[in-house]
């Protein structure tokens, strides 16, 4: 057996980036940042959300004071130090029976009150329009004044309205979401590490075995050492190696195997070389008796020529197979029913008998078939012999199609079938026949011939009212294409 060349392990000179266990790495952080992503939407959303109402209870618990004196004005100093706990330029109450102007500039200045650039009414529980607006929030470069509106937390029925900066809740949010990033980045990378480290150790460790189990039976399938070691895992990691180290030992067994029928084969092909021209000597020999007056002669010879006949036939056919070389097929387009004709004059000028036989011929003359004809006949021929040997009386040809302009020939007979023997090893070289002089390389031939022209041999059915056989033949054959004979 040729030996392999040495190459080099892909598995040690692989790029680390390019690796399994890398590429689950990377797609582990993808994932985890998408989650995170996903989260991070609608916390953002609510974080703005809480926000501003914090703003609105804020408002609310610095003008509880001021609910009870029913008065609208404060000094100077009083505002400006609510406005500045509060974070808001004006804050209105409105009650169910009144609206109160609680924290505002004065009269005289109530111009000087900035115009508002958007109103959030916290009543109207948008949970995608909140996402939204926080986004905007967050892209926002510039400062805006926002109107905002919603029930007090500690009375329900007050309904607060504040103006405020929109700048502080943008600082707070980009804030919050630079922690939410580091926090997101801390558990890509927790939870990258532990994944990676568990497919590592479940699935890339135990692949990497496998695939060094596999180089190194490649390299040299004799050496045992190159058989992975089964674990007793369960999974499909565990079925794996058991199925890889049975494989391996029943590959090195057939190969051994092989190896030996190959010598086997070349001892028999010498053999029948030998045996064959001995044979030949014995024909000569015989040839001569044909002339003796004895009659204890005359009454052997006819047993003595079939004898020798039969043994060089069997030395022939055992030649054939065991040869290396092989004919080519040469391939022609003929009708398929005159083909089916000529098997049934040169099978009725034989010596089985075949004038007995009944033949039907349903193969229509129109049909054209592309293949070695001599091959083809030499198929037919042996389904036909075969038959008839096994007490056949009638023996019909048909067609039926297959895809793609494929057709596949039946020959059925009407003989006891096959024996149970003859079924377990009916293609298998010197096992086959169910004759005492038969080689059993009749139908492993005709299969191989088969094989060679892309189609194939097979028995279809079988049961003690005949055997049919399907011979089927492709749609085209290539000119040339090597043949087992």
């Amino acid at each position: 057996m040729a030996e392999i060349p040495d190459q080099p392990n892909e598995i040690m000179r692989q790029p680390i980036f390019s690796s399994l266990s890398a590429r689950l790495l990377l797609l582990t952080l993808i994932f985890v940042m998408l989650g995170e992503i996903m989260i991070y939407a609608p916390s953002v959303g609510r974080f703005r959300k809480v926000y501003l109402e914090e703003r609105i209870a804020a408002a609310h618990l610095a003008t509880l004071a001021l609910e009870d004196t029913g008065t609208r004005n404060v000094s100077a100093a009083m505002r400006q130090r609510l406005l500045q706990h509060t974070a808001t330029y004006n804050i209105v109450l409105r009650q169910p029976t009144r609206s109160i102007f609680v924290l505002g500039p004065g009269e005289a200045d109530f111009g000087k009150l900035p115009s508002v650039d958007l109103t959030f009414d916290l009543r109207e529980p948008i949970f995608f329009g909140w996402i939204v607006d926080a986004f905007k929030t967050v892209l926002q470069t510039e400062n805006r004044v926002l109107r905002v509106i919603g029930p007090s937390p500690k009375d329900a029925k007050v309904i607060v309205e504040v103006m405020i900066d929109e700048q502080p809740m943008r600082t707070a949010m980009l804030d919050f979401s630079w922690r939410i990033l580091g926090l997101s980045i801390v558990i890509s990378l927790i939870a990258g590490g532990l994944v990676y480290l568990s497919l590592q150790w479940l699935m890339v460790r135990p692949m990497r075995r496998i695939t060094e189990s596999m180089e190194n039976f490649r390299a040299n399938p004799e050496d045992e050492r190159a058989d992975i070691h089964r674990s007793n895992r369960s999974d499909e990691i565990g079925i794996a190696e058991r199925e890889l180290h049975n494989m391996q030992r029943e590959v090195r067994l057939a190969m051994r195997q092989r190896r030996r029928l190959a010598a086997l084969g070349a001892a028999i092909a010498k053999i029948n070389h030998d045996l064959r021209n001995s044979l030949t000597t014995a024909m000569l020999v015989s040839d001569r008796l044909t002339g003796s007056e004895d009659p204890e002669v005359k009454r052997l010879l006819p047993r003595l020529f079939n004898a020798i006949d039969k043994a060089v036939n069997l030395c022939s056919q055992t030649l054939n197979f065991a040869r290396q070389g092989s004919p080519l097929l040469s391939p022609s387009c003929f009708s398929l029913r005159d083909l089916v004709d000529e098997v049934e004059s040169a099978v009725k000028m034989s010596d089985l008998g075949g004038n007995d036989t009944g033949w039907n011929n349903d193969v229509e003359r129109e049909l054209l078939v592309e293949a070695d004809r001599e091959q083809l006949f030499r198929v037919l021929n042996n389904l036909t012999r075969n038959a008839i040997q096994a007490g056949a009386h009638n023996i019909n040809f048909a067609v039926s199609p297959k895809p793609q302009n494929a057709v596949c020939i039946k020959v059925q007979d009407d003989g006891p079938g096959l024996p149970d023997k003859a079924k377990d090893n009916l293609f298998t070289p010197f096992a086959s026949s169910t004759k005492q002089d038969g080689s059993g390389l009749g139908l492993v031939i005709a299969r191989d011939v088969m094989r060679a022209h892309g189609g194939d041999l097979n028995v279809l059915r079988t049961s003690e009212e005949g055997t049919i056989f399907g011979i089927e033949l492709p749609e085209n054959i290539k000119a040339g294409a090597a043949l087992w004979y």
